[in-house]
């Protein structure tokens, strides 16, 4: 089991945007989220959206400047989920102190194997769900002593080209890890859904003493719970030592989980002989993307982007991602054509020319609707060759991973952990 916290720091992932009820307190003019309105409505007529107005609400100040910002967020974000779907809701809590590297680096090459292992959940009815991640940091020198050193990264998104993308550029610097302050922060401040059987997570990871800062963690978890959402700790550290600094305790508060993991232990990715085609084959589907509006160049370069951070811990974790992007659940209508027309959130008949890609700007609307059916085709074929790949290549690294000596391993260990939990609120994993 306490490997599983590896993968699951990453998901980030596993994003709603419920209106805020009066119990939750949501400072509105720091932190907002909108209820996206039609694509075309965005595109026709509007100036440019603000922070607040697209969901991220104004970073906390700092302290001084930071040398390396992170980058700044997409024009256009989900911020709702597909209300036809149940959802399930990650928050990750991420400690950025000083001797948090290893947890970073580690979350950074487990992101897409989680999403894989989270797009084969269905509801009680069968059917797929909507995955939302939301991301935070605390601990961090960098940030306002008057937030007590938290920053909320992403909220609850669908979006997880931009998970992965803020996931790439935390740093690390000393701080004070205050627990029970992020843990109220992120309770109060997100949109967590209402429905009682729709999973809601917290997980947070962090190396010192779970007591620390002027919230008492008790209540803060307590607090979570009311709202039905579990708390799985994670201590960067020895199983015993986390426990005696009160982790264990802040899970038991809200029907969690404890976990403890080495941050210093580097995860191992299996080779396949599928990877090579759905290396090519994620190229191919690359090329099905048609970027829209302000930002559609812009996501597109993001989506070739974390493709190359991904593949930066090796071959088999640029696959994993690939097989993500082969998913209903990695969903852009926000600035790709062809999912926007698949969600009814688009009519290219109606479309303004400006708002076109260089290569649809001087299409009659027939030729328009034929392009976009055009790629809709070619992604669904390389979706599903990537697929049918995706099922052969388990079968080999089940084969490996069998024959290794370290069974329990990282991958083992977090499906385990997240079946176990999803399956409490009726959900099932199909098999690929």
């Amino acid at each position: 089991m306490k490997n599983f916290c590896l993968g699951i720091i990453t998901l980030l992932s596993l994003n709603a945007c419920s209106q805020t009820t009066q119990q939750q307190q949501v400072p509105q003019q720091q932190y907002q989220q909108i209820q996206a309105p039609n694509a075309n409505q965005m595109l026709n007529n509007q100036a440019p959206a603000t922070n607040q107005q697209r969901g991220y609400g104004t970073p906390p100040t700092r302290n001084e400047v930071i040398d390396n910002p992170a980058p700044a967020l997409p024009n256009q974000i989900p911020s709702t989920r597909n209300n036809s779907k149940s959802t399930i809701q990650v928050s990750l809590l991420l400690d950025t102190s000083n001797s948090m590297d290893g947890l970073i680096e580690q979350a950074k090459s487990q992101l897409w194997q989680l999403v894989n292992e989270l797009s084969l959940a269905r509801d009680d009815k069968g059917e797929p769900t909507n995955l939302e991640i939301a991301l935070y940091e605390y601990g961090n020198d960098n940030l306002s002593i008057s937030s007590g050193y938290i920053r909320l990264v992403v909220p609850f998104t669908t979006d997880l080209d931009v998970i992965s993308q803020q996931l790439f550029v935390l740093k690390t610097r000393g701080g004070s890890e205050y627990c029970g302050n992020v843990i109220q922060t992120c309770t109060k401040e997100l949109h967590w859904t209402s429905g009682e059987e729709e999973p809601k997570y917290i997980f947070i990871a962090g190396n010192e003493e779970f007591t620390q800062g002027p919230v008492d963690y008790r209540d803060a978890c307590r607090a979570a719970s009311t709202k039905g959402i579990v708390i799985n700790t994670i201590f960067c550290g020895k199983y015993k030592e986390g426990i005696d600094e009160q982790w264990k305790a802040g899970a038991d508060c809200a029907d969690g989980d404890y976990l403890n993991i080495d941050t210093d232990r580097e995860v191992v990715h299996i080779d396949a002989p599928q990877d090579e085609e759905i290396k090519e084959l994620n190229r191919l589907l690359n090329d099905t993307y048609i970027g829209y509006g302000a930002s559609g160049q812009e996501r597109k370069m993001m989506q070739i982007e974390q493709d190359r951070n991904a593949g930066a811990y090796g071959q088999a974790n640029s696959v994993k991602r690939a097989i993500s992007k082969s998913k209903s659940i990695y969903n852009n209508y926000s600035w790709d054509l062809v999912d926007a027309v698949k969600e009814n959130t688009v009519d290219v008949e109606k479309m303004e020319e400006s708002q076109l890609p260089e290569e649809m700007k001087t299409m009659s609307i027939s030729e328009r609707k034929a392009y976009v059916a055009k790629k809709t085709a070619e992604r669904k074929r390389i979706q599903e060759k990537i697929n049918t790949l995706s099922k052969e290549r388990n079968k080999y690294v089940a084969t490996k991973r069998a024959k290794s000596a370290d069974e329990e391993t990282l991958d083992n260990a977090m499906i385990n952990t997240i079946r176990t939990q999803v399956k409490t609120k009726k959900y099932t994993f199909i098999k690929e």
